[in-house]
């Protein structure tokens, strides 16, 4: 938390000195009342009196008056909110196990209709990228505001072997960092760029503290299980280290479903918990689309929450409020216990 008026704060120094005075105070009437014999013998007759309730009001008060404070300071804290600005990289499994017909006409063609879907929502602010994985990942279509391009990226994704969701990230995070004009390289092997720092290697960014993040994100669509270098879980480190949410979409259930690929029956399996850890890490969400209709529901779902960013708010309303609230819960307490303001 931040604050505008800063030099206010020193108006907290009254409530240490208010202290000090309310226990004198308190001090005081004791010692007074000790004087007289008739007070105690009073004191007897009505038997206890309030006790620890005395102070209640006092104390919540002084911590509707230390609020009063915060707010004339004029507080502001980084919060995430909506934004109508950003990139999304659509990152699309195309590997054979798409044309299982579980999902009509096939996943592929079902994955491929809702992506068009959620293409056409987005506003002109928003620039979206295409990248396709299977053995390999290609960008299909760098980020761009240009609907009509990527809708024909769209219909040009066709089948292919193997499943790469690493790789998928990696070419997903490189053209967010190209479009950022950041060196978009990663080196997956730490060993080959310690023996480089000497030769000029491409410098990596400085990881950012968590819970910060780029207006970037990726959104990430499969069916199946990794089966090549690298570790998705590895890649999603690096994507969590630059600010970057992975939103991952699993088609079908972690039963799999039986596909005939070149005459052969292969039955391809939905790992979902690499998908769920992927998010998690990256904090993104995980989302399972076991029907055409459920993959529609999940891109209109991304579309209303998915571009967030960093923004610093003031609060000076929310803590004004709360100061409100102390003040009347104190004059509340005194008037029920003691039949007085405090």
């Amino acid at each position: 938390m931040t604050f505008l008026w800063p030099f206010m704060l020193t108006l907290l120094l009254l409530i240490p000195a208010l202290i000090i005075v309310y226990i004198l105070l308190q001090r005081r009437r004791q010692k007074y009342a000790l004087r007289y014999a008739s007070l105690s013998l009073v004191k007897e007759a009505l038997g206890r009196g309030p006790g620890w309730r005395r102070h209640v009001p006092a104390a919540i008060f002084l911590m509707a008056l230390t609020a009063m404070i915060f707010a004339l300071a004029r507080p502001e804290m980084e919060t995430l909110v909506p934004s109508a600005e950003g990139t999304i990289i659509l990152t699309v499994d195309v590997s054979g196990s798409m044309t299982a017909t579980d999902l009509q006409p096939n996943r592929m063609e079902a994955a491929k209709a809702a992506a068009r879907a959620f293409v056409e929502k987005q506003p002109e602010t928003v620039q979206v990228g295409i990248v396709s994985f299977s053995d390999n990942a290609f960008v299909v279509q760098p980020p761009t505001d240009d609907k009509d391009a990527l809708l024909s990226a769209i219909n040009r994704l066709n089948y292919q072997r193997g499943t790469a969701i690493g790789r998928g990230l990696v070419a997903s995070l490189e053209a967010i960092a190209e479009k950022n004009g950041e060196p978009s390289e990663i080196n997956l092997n730490p060993d080959e760029d310690q023996s480089n720092n000497n030769n000029n290697a491409a410098p990596q960014p400085t990881p950012m503290p968590k819970g910060q993040y780029q207006n970037a994100i990726i959104v990430l669509l499969t069916d199946g299980e990794n089966n090549q270098w690298p570790e998705p879980v590895e890649i999603a480190q690096i994507a969590a280290d630059r600010g970057i949410r992975v939103y991952t979409v699993g088609i079908g259930s972690e039963e799999g479903a039986i596909v005939r690929i070149q005459g052969r029956a292969i039955r391809t399996r939905l790992d979902e918990q690499t998908l769920r850890t992927i998010a998690e890490m990256t904090d993104g969400i995980y989302y399972n689309a076991q029907t055409e209709t459920d993959l529609v529901k999940v891109y209109e779902t991304l579309s209303t929450n998915l571009v967030l960013k960093t923004d610093t708010t003031e609060v000076t309303a929310y803590v004004t409020a709360i100061a409100a609230v102390l003040s009347l819960l104190a004059g509340f307490l005194s008037l029920m216990w003691f039949n007085r303001l405090p």
